[in-house]
């Protein structure tokens, strides 16, 4: 057993990006500017998006975008509820009602076998979630999408360096919002990207910034002028240019974190594929997964407790995990205001009961991978039936 506690997901930051932000903090801008827009311009080229707005997180991203497409009150949105409450709120911040579908028993992602007949005239948009970082099935949701004249907005919040049929999630037209919050695979401490069109860009660009026609960095720098007039009633959504210093560095060594976040869930496939007890995530032959999470599902049939003892169990023996997600439908606010019962959602709700998000980070070494392998079997080997 582990003498100290491994923690479920910390990020990896080095001395690149601590002298970034050093450097950022000693120029004459801290807030947006130059970093951030290279930042933008970094990713954008990465993922081969069409354009790109850093923005304060992906929350903002995906509300942003909301607003951005004109939905809002008397308007639906379909998304999923095995997803954080972020992709769901930003919905009813904007006046609309989510309407959700249950997911693909494998991948746990949106069943596009249930969006057609969630449609109604009241229909605006479809909100699919990259779930732990596997892509959903696009090509089908776009379909849909464009028999009925639906936008389409990604939450793509996993899904950093994800691709779908050898195309980065991303790299399309239509809104696609990630993040960077502490635990992502890429971290800026706090922040997100909105990708898409140039000109749905610009315009989400001034909603993010107050409605103002000049940003900041237009209105100040030597070029700029003092002059702006606001168009639209807008949010304070911008990220810094101290986030973007260390985001800056986080896109540079994303191959090299992939690459190890591979290398770990490896470890943990080849041991746990063989134990009846446990099923490991998929990975359909025809994406690449970004795994930003290893969820690990319990045969609870084959156990002698449940999924809740289960983590207790596990950090007892010094292992950090978490549960990804709590189904939105099982939330106070959405099961009272909609009257959602559990079983609304079966695939979602019984698998929520199985799930546990086991530790995956670049920073794992192969004795911290052992010791969550190790501990995992010993539990499974002391209460299996």
């Amino acid at each position: 057993m582990r003498s100290t506690f491994l923690p479920f997901s910390p990020p990896l930051i080095e001395e690149e990006e601590i002298n970034e932000v050093i450097e950022t903090l000693k120029s004459d801008w801290i807030t947006t500017g130059p970093k951030t827009k290279r930042f933008e311009e970094e990713f954008k080229n990465y993922f081969n998006a069409p354009s790109a707005l850093a923005l304060s997180s992906c929350t903002a991203a995906l509300h942003i975008a909301l607003v951005t497409l004109g939905i809002g009150p008397g308007d639906e949105v379909i998304t999923t509820p095995m997803t954080f409450c972020a992709s769901v709120n930003v919905i009813e911040h904007v006046g609309a009602r989510p309407i959700l579908v249950d997911v693909e028993p494998d991948t746990l992602n949106i069943d596009p076998n249930k969006i057609e007949p969630a449609i109604t005239s009241k229909t605006k948009a479809i909100l699919p979630v990259h779930y732990s970082g596997h892509p959903v099935e696009l090509d089908y949701i776009y379909d849909i999408a464009k028999k009925y004249n639906l936008f389409v907005i990604e939450d793509a919040a996993h899904a950093v360096s994800a691709k779908y049929k050898a195309r980065y999630v991303g790299s399309t037209n239509n809104p696609v919002c990630f993040s960077f919050y502490a635990t992502k695979n890429i971290t800026t401490a706090e922040g997100g990207m909105l990708t898409g069109d140039p000109d749905f860009i610009e315009r989400a660009r001034i909603i993010s910034l107050h409605g103002m026609s000049k940003d900041a960095w237009k209105r100040y720098s030597k070029e700029g002028s003092w002059y702006y007039e606001v168009i639209y009633p807008g949010f304070k959504y911008n990220m810094t240019d101290i986030q973007a210093s260390i985001g800056l560095w986080q896109l540079k060594k994303i191959e090299r974190f992939q690459k190890r976040r591979r290398e770990i869930v490896k470890m943990y496939n080849d041991a746990f594929s063989k134990e009846e007890a446990l099923e490991i995530p998929v990975e359909r032959p025809y994406v690449e997964h970004a795994w930003h999470l290893y969820v690990l599902r319990l045969n609870l049939q084959a156990l002698k407790i449940d999924r809740d003892q289960f983590i207790e169990e596990l950090h007892k023996r010094n292992i950090g995990t978490s549960v990804h997600f709590i189904p939105i439908h099982i939330h106070p606010y959405y099961r009272e205001k909609y009257g959602y019962k559990p079983e609304d959602f079966p695939v979602t709700y019984t698998n929520y009961q199985r799930i546990i998000s086991l530790p995956l980070y670049p920073r794992m070494t192969d004795q911290d991978v052992y010791d969550v392998i190790e501990a995992v079997l010993d539990i499974v080997r002391i209460y299996k039936k």
